[in-house]
């Protein structure tokens, strides 16, 4: 047995671990780092990536057989869903050398191609090694979340951890869970050629804004694709290519493939927690406001911390843990601030309070102010003139903006700079967005929370009256 002593041990290697590592050995620290399956973990392997490169590829295909609008001729998209694939691989291995073992090692990062577990509050064993740490970070994700539904475990079905490994497409996919990745990956799929239907035990993108909502589950139902709501899922039968799933009011869906993407499951099942003190909850491990566990000397981070569970979180927790772990530094994790979005057409995107949230939260004080993007010249220029942003507001400061429309997933981006660092909507509307650009939502929504206070004013017609009589 080897006996390995570090500054930081990191325990996975997805978007957290490595951000972690990457910035605590850069800044001098010896870091090891743990992971007994694939580097870049579920974003580069089964997630963000590949989901996003699949949906390029139905958007493709989309925008042949949709082109008349702009004077080209329609066509039938002629999709090889093997191909398809093979472009979706290809992306993971572009990506994959940013986070490889060789590029880590090459930063300094000992790396271990081994699970591990705690055999005291700061030793972990992996494989051969016991490693003791200082301070141990546990990164080690979610897996998909597979409900114990009557049947299920008879019936072949596909996961995130399993789609991408098809090289035939499915004639009907059908669906089990209508949040982000079902909503995604039923619209990338009828585009590439499937009949789809997605069902859902209660409303469909059920964590976003209602309204907004709206806006995609009626593009997804005009491309086609069956929305079932309300649809708990109460049996399921069959085999490959004539699968049945029955919900509980008697309705029975056929197709020939099953897709579970009902919800994560944080991975903590190996890590033997309670030799380290590490509590857990309903939804993973317990931390405090500092990611702290309930072991002073142990981090989690990313989705094992059982918090929103989105890349670009992993990423801000990696940061905030190495201000405290590495350089000493007092730092929290806020939550008011994060983005996120999903990646159908129209992209759907949220940050800080919902209009019922800040309602609930803040009542009369709340004004609600909206722009429509029927009313953008490149929205219109570019036939994606479908959508609606409206940021909530409170005493002239931002508190939650969502939007619905093409590039809502950037567009979401200012607001939440805007919550980040307490911006008033003054200073939004003092942005000049260039022209024409989808960018001038954003403007043109500071503008709305103005236009009232400036142009049906009485005080300001009457001050800007008396300055015209004596100007020269």
């Amino acid at each position: 047995m080897k006996n390995i002593k570090t500054d930081i041990l990191v325990i996975g290697a997805g978007s957290a671990g490595l951000s972690v590592a990457a910035g605590a050995a850069q800044m001098g620290a010896h870091v090891v780092l743990l992971e007994g399956h694939k580097m870049g973990g579920d974003c580069l392997n089964y997630g963000c990536v590949p989901s996003k490169s699949l949906i390029a590829a139905g958007n493709a295909a989309y925008a042949q057989a949709n082109a008349s609008r702009f004077g080209v001729a329609d066509v039938v998209p002629n999709v090889d869903y093997a191909a398809a694939m093979a472009h979706v691989q290809d992306v993971i291995a572009t990506i994959a050398p940013v986070d490889s073992q060789e590029r880590f090692e090459g930063l300094g990062v000992q790396v271990l191609r081994e699970f591990g577990e705690f055999i005291s509050p700061n030793e972990v064993k992996a494989g051969d090694s016991v490693i003791t740490a200082r301070r141990i970070v546990i990164a080690t994700g979610s897996s998909p979340l597979v409900p114990p539904i009557p049947g299920l475990d008879e019936v072949p079905y596909l996961t995130n951890e399993t789609l991408f490994d098809l090289r035939e497409r499915p004639e009907h996919l059908l669906i089990v869970g209508g949040g982000p990745i079902g909503m995604e990956m039923a619209q990338a799929h009828r585009r590439l050629g499937s009949q789809v239907t997605v069902i859902e035990g209660a409303k469909a993108l059920a964590n976003d804004d209602p309204e907004t909502a709206a806006f995609v589950l009626e593009a997804l139902r005009n491309e086609g694709i069956e929305i079932a709501q309300d649809a708990l899922a109460s049996e399921v039968r069959g085999a490959t290519g004539a699968i049945e799933v029955e919900v509980k009011d008697g309705r029975v869906f056929k197709g020939s493939h099953l897709l579970m993407a009902v919800g994560r499951q944080s991975n903590v099942d190996s890590l033997n927690l309670a030799a380290a003190s590490i509590e857990t909850t309903s939804r993973g491990i317990k931390v405090d406001e500092h990611l702290k566990t309930t072991n002073s000397r142990v981090y989690a981070i990313g989705d094992v911390a059982g918090g929103l569970q989105f890349t670009h979180v992993a990423g801000y927790h990696a940061g905030v843990v190495i201000r405290s772990a590495v350089l000493g530094l007092p730092a929290k994790a806020k939550t008011a601030h994060i983005p996120w979005a999903t990646y159908t057409a129209p992209e759907l995107a949220q940050v800080g309070l919902s209009e019922a949230e800040a309602r609930t939260k803040y009542g009369a004080r709340l004004e609600v102010v909206r722009h429509e993007y029927a009313d953008n010249d490149r929205a219109i220029t570019e036939r994606k003139a479908t959508g609606l942003i409206k940021v909530m507001v409170v005493r002239g400061r931002p508190v939650g903006a969502s939007i619905v429309g093409a590039q809502a997933g950037e567009l979401i981006g200012l607001w939440a700079l805007a919550l980040a660092n307490e911006m008033k909507m003054s200073q939004i509307a003092a942005m000049v967005a260039p022209y024409p650009t989808l960018n001038e939502v954003n403007k043109r929504v500071a503008g709305t929370y103005f236009s009232p206070r400036l142009f049906d004013n009485v005080w300001v017609k009457r001050a800007a009256r008396t300055v015209q009589r004596w100007l020269p």
